[in-house]
């Protein structure tokens, strides 16, 4: 019997197996390609978000990119690079 209301379904219904291990693969850097900074969610100060808000300005993630913050960080994956930042930036 298979489990249809764990991981890797929707609604009860179809597989996102597939779905899952291209993120696995994206999150392994081994499908990233030009413009994929766009599809993560990336580590920036909590006051830079904001003064963002407050002003309009870009900000700069710790991976580098910039951009202007509007869409829901939720829905998006950890940028890979802001978390082995983050990580490293926690240890000492």
């Amino acid at each position: 019997m298979t489990d249809t209301t764990g991981p890797g379904t929707i609604g009860g219904g179809g597989s996102t197996d597939v779905l899952d291990r291209e993120l696995e693969q994206l999150l392994n850097g081994e499908l990233l390609d030009e413009g994929d900074h766009d599809r993560f969610s990336h580590y920036v100060k909590k006051e830079k978000i904001l003064q963002s808000a407050i002003t309009g300005k870009a900000v700069r993630a710790l991976c580098g990119k910039k951009w202007t913050p509007g869409r829901d960080p939720e829905k998006f994956p950890v940028c890979p690079t802001c978390k082995e930042i983050y990580e490293k930036l926690r240890d000492e």
